[in-house]
């Protein structure tokens, strides 16, 4: 009997480190006036750090344009939080890139520091409770299905 209560604490253990978690609070400027997570409650955000010395970042700007196109209508938003220090760079690749999503400023970290970025870019898809429910690190075209599948699930929730 002890294996097995053993066995189902390691279980129960495991799957609640994959557990969803609180996303951090954020507000922050944007070029669209301040943009705060609580005020986004009841929808899907795809929260997304960059920075414009990224090359991968550039890649997941037409992906993220496509996503926010197809989903908005659906309780979908897409914040992209530029980490650069100085705000000018981040404006010469906004002006090569084109976006239709939010884009966020931090330039002091304070924000990727709660969510503890790793890599550039890093995403977080949240659901409409405001629980981080899936991460990605990097951006590969060929995990673009992928990333879709997780946003269309959380929609349907």
């Amino acid at each position: 009997m002890s294996r097995l209560f053993t066995l189902l604490l390691l279980i129960t253990i495991t799957f609640s480190a994959w557990a969803a978690k609180p996303a951090p609070q954020f507000s922050l400027p944007s070029t669209k006036g301040n943009v705060s997570l609580k005020s986004l409650q009841g929808q899907v955000v795809y929260v997304d750090f960059w920075a414009s010395w990224c090359s991968p970042c550039r890649k997941s700007f037409p992906w993220m344009n496509d996503m926010e196109n197809k989903y908005k209508d659906m309780g979908f938003t897409i914040i992209a939080i530029n980490l650069d220090k100085e705000r000018n760079l981040a404006d010469d690749f906004l002006k090569d890139v084109p976006h239709d999503f939010t884009i966020a400023f931090d330039p002091e970290g304070d924000t990727a520091s709660a969510y503890d970025v790793r890599a550039m870019p890093s995403s977080y898809l949240i659901d409409k409770s405001g629980q981080i429910q899936y991460t990605h690190l990097g951006f590969r075209s060929d995990k673009k299905a992928e990333l879709e599948s997780h946003i269309k699930l959380l929609l349907k929730q």
